[in-house]
C-alpha cells in the first residue's frame, strides 16, 4: 500500500469533504475568482467546448466545476443496441460479472451486491456486464444516460470518501462498493440495469435529476421513480471527481469493443459496446 493510500486512512473525510462544499459554493467574488481560476490554471482547463466561454460567468466554484457543454459538443453515438460512455474520462476496468464478482484493479475485484447495497440486485446481475468510467478532476462533471430506459429507484448509499484514481483502486479493497455512492436503478430493453454514481475524497455531493443533490445521512436514502431517460439525457452529476459505473444483466450480452480498454479515453456518448435486447 502505498503513503497516498495509507494517509487517506487517517484524514477526516467527510470533515474535509464538507469544508470544500462550502468553499465550492461560495459566491463571494474573492473566493470564487480564486477558486476558478487556479484550478483552471493547475488543469489547462479551457471554455471552447462549454456554454460559458468566460471564467467570470461563473458564480461559485461549484458552477465551474459543473459547467454545462455547448449543445453540439459531444455527438451520442446512434450505432442499434449501443451502449455509450456515460462520462468524459478514462475506462477504469469494463469487462463481465464473474461469480458476482466486478474488477476494480489487477488482483482486485468487489462484491456486486456489495456495490449495489442490495443482495437481490447482485443476484440479478451476477453474470452480467459493468463498465467503470474515472472522471479526473480536469473532465466535463456531468453524468449522461448510457442507454435509453426507465428510471424506478434511486438509492443513497453512505461509505467512505477515498480517492478513486487508479493508484488507490490498485491499493483499497473494495473501494467503490466502500465510498459513498448513488445507485440509480433503471427498467431497460435488456432487462434491469444500472449507473452507480460513486463519490471521492474532496466530493462536495453526488446529485441526479430525480433527488436534486443528495443531502449526505449516516443511513440509505432509497426512493421510488418513474422518470423516463433517452440514451444521452443528463442524469447526474459530480460536486468534484470521481466514479460512473455501467451495470447490466446476462441477459444483455453485452459485447465491449476491442479498442475500450483499461486506460482508454472516453468522452460522453462515445460507443462503448454493444447490448441485445
Amino acid at each position: 500500500m502505498t503513503l497516498f493510500t495509507t494517509l487517506q486512512q487517517f484524514v477526516p473525510q467527510q470533515q474535509l469533504s464538507e469544508l470544500a462544499g462550502r468553499l465550492a459554493a461560495s459566491r463571494h467574488p474573492l473566493v470564487k475568482r480564486a477558486f476558478i481560476r487556479s484550478f483552471a490554471k493547475a488543469y489547462n482547463i479551457t471554455l471552447e467546448e462549454y456554454e460559458r466561454d468566460s471564467l467570470n460567468a461563473y458564480e461559485s466554484f461549484n458552477d465551474f466545476f459543473t459547467r454545462e457543454l455547448k449543445d453540439d459538443a459531444r455527438a451520442i453515438d446512434s450505432t442499434a443496441g449501443g451502449i455509450v460512455s456515460p462520462a468524459d474520462g478514462i475506462i477504469s476496468q469494463l469487462g463481465q460479472i464473474k461469480d458476482h464478482k466486478v474488477l476494480q484493479a489487477k488482483g482486485r475485484d468487489y462484491d456486486i451486491g456489495q456495490l449495489l447495497a442490495n443482495s437481490t440486485d447482485g443476484d440479478y446481475f451476477a453474470d452480467g456486464s459493468f463498465a467503470t468510467v474515472y472522471l479526473a478532476p480536469s473532465n466535463y462533471h456531468r453524468v449522461h444516460m448510457p442507454f435509453s430506459g426507465t428510471l424506478t429507484a434511486t438509492r443513497y448509499v453512505p461509505g467512505t470518501l477515498f480517492s478513486v484514481n487508479t493508484v488507490t483502486a490498485a491499493n483499497i479493497p473494495d473501494l467503490f462498493a466502500r465510498n459513498e455512492r448513488l445507485v440509480c436503478m433503471f427498467d431497460t430493453q435488456y432487462g434491469k440495469a444500472a449507473v452507480v454514481l460513486v463519490g471521492a475524497m474532496i466530493v462536495a455531493g453526488i446529485e441526479s435529476v430525480a433527488t436534486g443533490k443528495i443531502t449526505r445521512t449516516d443511513t440509505m436514502q432509497e426512493q421510488q421513480h418513474n422518470m423516463e431517460l433517452a440514451k444521452g439525457d443528463e442524469l447526474g452529476r459530480f460536486y468534484l471527481g470521481s466514479t460512473a459505473i455501467v451495470v447490466l444483466p446476462k441477459a444483455a450480452k453485452a459485447d465491449w469493443q476491442e479498442s475500450m480498454q483499461a486506460n482508454s479515453v472516453v468522452q460522453m456518448g462515445q460507443l462503448l459496446g454493444t447490448a441485445t435486447a
